[in-house]
Formats: C-alpha cells, sequence, structure tokens
C-alpha cells in the first residue's frame, strides 16, 4: 500500500506483526477449502516455500481432488468461500468488521439513481459477430463457428450454444432483462451487447469521469434503459458533464452503500462481475462484487449470477478434448526428426530438463460418475497467484450457488488482445506467437459478442447448463460447457511450457513486420 493510501474497504487480514501479506493469506485459503477432504494436500500446501513459482502444482491438486467426486467439488468450493469471509476484513474509521457485518450496517452517504434511456429505434433482429473487420451474421456465422469447433478453439457445446441463439432471434429481445454490472466498463464486459439487444442496464464502476462521459454516450446512442449510481439525487438542470462529474462508486470502500442501492432495483437481477484491477487489488474487488453478490442472494429470490471465466487457469475438460491434446503431443512425440519441422523442440525439451514442451493433458481421471476426463493446467504464472485467487472465487461462488438453485453462467471467455494485455510485453508477445502452436486469440470486439450471446443462451435456454433444473454429472460440467478457450484445452502442449518460445516467435514476427 503507498504511503499516502488510506487504509479502509476491504483489506487483506493483518497478521501478529501487522503485516498484510497476500501470500500467506491465499495459502490458508487455499488449504481451508481441501484441508477437510484430503489433509496431506492442504499441508503441503502450507509447506510451500516457493510459492509464486509452484502455486499452479496446489490448484491442479485442489481441482483433481474435486473431480474425484461431486460431493468434493462442491465441498471444496464452499469451504473456499467461508474462509474467505473468516479471513478478510472490512475497514472504517470506528473499527474492523467482518465484511457481512460491513454488509448488514452500511453506513455512509446513500447513492442515487440516475436514468437514462437511449435514443436508438432499430435494435438488430440477428445476431452479428465481428470478427476480422467483417460482421458475420447468417451462414458466414455459421461457417466461421464451424471452423472454431473443427480446430478446437472452442468447445463443441459453445458453437452449438451461439447457433441456438441465431435461430432463436426473439431471444434477443432484452427488454425484460434487467442486468447488474459490477466493472460497467470493463473492456471484456457485454455492455456494448447488452444495450444495443435492448436491455435494462445497472452499470457500477469507478468515480472517474473520464470513463462515465464514454459510457453516457455509450448509453444515449444505444437501444437500451441505463441506470448508474449518483451522489446526489438527479435534477433536470443536470447538464451531462455534471452527471460524469458525479457518477460512479468505489467496490472497494463503498460495498455496503452499493448493495442497499442494487436492492432497490425490480428484479430479476442478472448479477455480472466484470471488474479488474491489478495485483493485490484484483482479489479484493473480487471479493467485493461476491460479497455484494452473497448479500443480494441472502436477501432475494430473483438473482441470476454471470461471470466471465479465464481460460488461463486449471479445468476438468471433457474426455474427448483431452483425448486430442493427448493425441497431438504424441503425434509430436513420434515425429520423425527429418520429416519434422519443429526439430529443434525436442532437444530444448531435454536441455530444459522438461520445462519445454510438456504434455497439456498427462492423466486421465475417472470419476466418480463413472465418466472420464482430463485436467489442463492453463496457469499463466506472470498473471500471479493473486490472479489465481481471484478466478478462482469466482469458481467457487458459481459452483456453490448453482447447486444452491440460482442460475448462473459461467463461461470460459477466449484469452483477448485488450489493453491489461498489451501493457505486459511478454505476454503480447506470447498471444502473438500462439498461432505456432494451434492457438487463436481474439480481438475484444470478437470475444465481448460471442460472451454476450452466450449469456443470452444461458438465460433464455431452459436446457442450458446454467439451469440448476438441469442435471450435472459433476458441478465441473459448468465451465467445461460453452467453454471458448482459443485451443488452450485441445492443444498438445502445455500452456506455460510454450509461452516463452510463442513469446520469441511473436517477437520475431514483429521485428520482421516493421
Amino acid at each position: 500500500m503507498s504511503e499516502g493510501e488510506k487504509e479502509h474497504g476491504i483489506q487483506f487480514p493483518q497478521d501478529a506483526n501487522g503485516r498484510r501479506s497476500s501470500i500467506a493469506t491465499g495459502k490458508q485459503i487455499l488449504a481451508a477449502a481441501v484441508e477437510p477432504i484430503d489433509s496431506a494436500v492442504a499441508a503441503e500446501l502450507l509447506a510451500e516455500t516457493k510459492w509464486r513459482d509452484h502455486y499452479p502444482h496446489h490448484i491442479y491438486n485442489q481441482v483433481l481432488l474435486g473431480l474425484k467426486t461431486p460431493e468434493n467439488g462442491l465441498e471444496i468450493a464452499r469451504n473456499g468461500l467461508n474462509a474467505l469471509y473468516d479471513q478478510f476484513e472490512f475497514v472504517r474509521p470506528e473499527g474492523k468488521f467482518s465484511l457481512r457485518e460491513a454488509l448488514s450496517t452500511s453506513v455512509g452517504t446513500p447513492l442515487h439513481t440516475a436514468t437514462i434511456v437511449g435514443a436508438g429505434h432499430a435494435p438488430p433482429e440477428r445476431l452479428t459477430i465481428p470478427y476480422q473487420g467483417e460482421q458475420l451474421v447468417g451462414q458466414q456465422l455459421l461457417a466461421q463457428l464451424g471452423q472454431w469447433e473443427e480446430q478446437g478453439i472452442v468447445e463443441p457445446s459453445h458453437a452449438n450454444a451461439i447457433r441456438r441463439v441465431k435461430a432463436n432471434r426473439e431471444w434477443l429481445n432484452l427488454s425484460d432483462q434487467t442486468f447488474v454490472l459490477l466493472g460497467a466498463g470493463a473492456e471484456m464486459g457485454p455492455l456494448l451487447s447488452l444495450l444495443r439487444y435492448q436491455a435494462n442496464v445497472v452499470a457500477v464502476d469507478i468515480a472517474d469521469t473520464a470513463v462515465w462521459k464514454r459510457l453516457i454516450n455509450l448509453a444515449y446512442r444505444s437501444n437500451g434503459r441505463f441506470h448508474f449510481p449518483l451522489r446526489v439525487a438527479q435534477t433536470e438542470n443536470m447538464s451531462d458533464a455534471d452527471l460524469a462529474q458525479l457518477a460512479g462508486c468505489d467496490l472497494l470502500s463503498e460495498m455496503p452503500q452499493i448493495a442497499a442501492w442494487l436492492m432497490g432495483f425490480a428484479g430479476p437481477l442478472t448479477v455480472g462481475s466484470y471488474a479488474y484491477m491489478d495485483g493485490t487489488k484484483h482479489v479484493r474487488v473480487a471479493l467485493a462484487m461476491d460479497a455484494i453478490i452473497d448479500h443480494l442472494l441472502a436477501n432475494r429470490a430473483d438473482i441470476a449470477l454471470a461471470y466471465l471465466l479465464t481460460p488461463t487457469d486449471v479445468y476438468a475438460i471433457p474426455h474427448d478434448a483431452a483425448e486430442i491434446a493427448q493425441e497431438r503431443y504424441a503425434e509430436w512425440k513420434t515425429a520423425r526428426a527429418w520429416s519434422n519441422p519443429k526439430i529443434w523442440q525436442e532437444p530444448l525439451h531435454y536441455l530444459s530438463g522438461g520445462r519445454f514442451f510438456t504434455p497439456n493433458v498427462a492423466d486421465m481421471i475417472t470419476a466418480a460418475d463413472g465418466n472420464v476426463y482430463g485436467i489442463t493446467d492453463c496457469l499463466v504464472t506472470q498473471q500471479g497467484p493473486n490472479y489465481a485467487l481471484a478466478k478462482r472465487l469466482q469458481q467457487w461462488r458459481a459452483l456453490a450457488a448453482r447447486a444452491s438453485g440460482t442460475v448462473v453462467s459461467a463461461n470460459v471467455a477466449p484469452a483477448t488482445i485488450t489493453h491489461s494485455v498489451i501493457k505486459n510485453q511478454a505476454l503480447a508477445a506470447a498471444y502473438a506467437g500462439a498461432s505456432r502452436f494451434e492457438i487463436e486469440i481474439f480481438h475484444p470486439e470478437t470475444s465481448n459478442a460471442l460472451m454476450a450471446a452466450l449469456l443470452i443462451h444461458d438465460l433464455r435456454n431452459p436446457e442450458a447448463a446454467s439451469n440448476p433444473a438441469v442435471k450435472l454429472a459433476h458441478p465441473y460440467n459448468l465451465f467445461m460447457q460453452g467453454a471458448a478457450h482459443n485451443g488452450l484445452w485441445r492443444t498438445g502442449f502445455r500452456a506455460r511450457s510454450v509461452l516463452e518460445i510463442a513469446a520469441v516467435l511473436g517477437w520475431r514476427h514483429a521485428q520482421k513486420s516493421t
């Protein structure tokens, strides 16, 4: 924390020396998630001395343990959530509180509501997906979906869901739906698509005038209704500039006021968690969003949840995806040197002690449900253990909420060339070289449109995995269905083992292009 920054809002817990350690807290939470099921796995995790380097191994173990039985998967999720709420605290000038205590005693200036009705009168009548400078519709869209599916860029269930939305044009009229977007201005969020399809949007984002100028302009040009928080009550003489200056709130420090404000909106509400921050703040903002959700779920029966899960995580994956990954690795291993255009890869694999070009799926796992799954570890250590913990929190909530009867749209979204990626030069270079390993990285406009269409599918289709009335063989099937993983699940190599190679290839390509 910087010297001038006040300590307030959601914070990591303090140790005996007054320090707030994200590593110690993360380890304790992950250990608490699995300890009642396998104390040895928890003990190994707590004993880890090189956490930043080895945390992927321990998250892999958690997924493996959760995959063995449906009961394990749900218990880990619930234990993890309980540990988060036990550990973190909400700091106010008058003292420290648990998150639930803070939510039950909302203090501070209440938020008011401003509303903009979009001037658009021509909502789209059919599904359109922007891709490589074109607008994919009709047969063009079907052909591209088929190509992505054949290449293993998306799971068949993803392509089928998009096809179903295309075939049911009436689903695209969202005037009967209200979406709460926590982090409405996020580059990977569905705001533009939802407003395009006439949705009612309740937007939550930081108090930044530039952010709200952009969002307000988008709202005016849209087909939807746009609600957002103000510091004071809206009056007729307020200009758009006034609204932009008075709009916004802080998820980290104003979580109780936001939760109280959202309680005032008529439902049903679909609450999407899209806010992103760097480092330890990402865990804190993820937990702030979850605490608001926890409060809404405890006090209302008309809440649905929406998440965009990262492809750079550990997942149980379907048998056919795992099988293809193993086949592709085996083909590489058995290729004759003189016929293999990548003859430098195998020596590099051995010289690196197996660090480079390791198999994506090492083992097949037969779960208690009798189904066979693989596990893919696509974690990128450069993103760090805090990022992994924040995304694990969202998986835990998705699993626990669906099991309790809540509709949950939780889909793996494609790795995308966003601003946060571009500012990380190593990751940007790796993305540029990813195509050498049968990986396709998407642009934001494509990812946003696809994932918004998938959200519509999950809310409209009663047969979707998001519907808690639909029986799943294992809770983890919620994440397998609809995944758009760029090919990371079906490639032969573990993503982390070729990341640096992809970065070099991407950097070389960029140098040749300049």
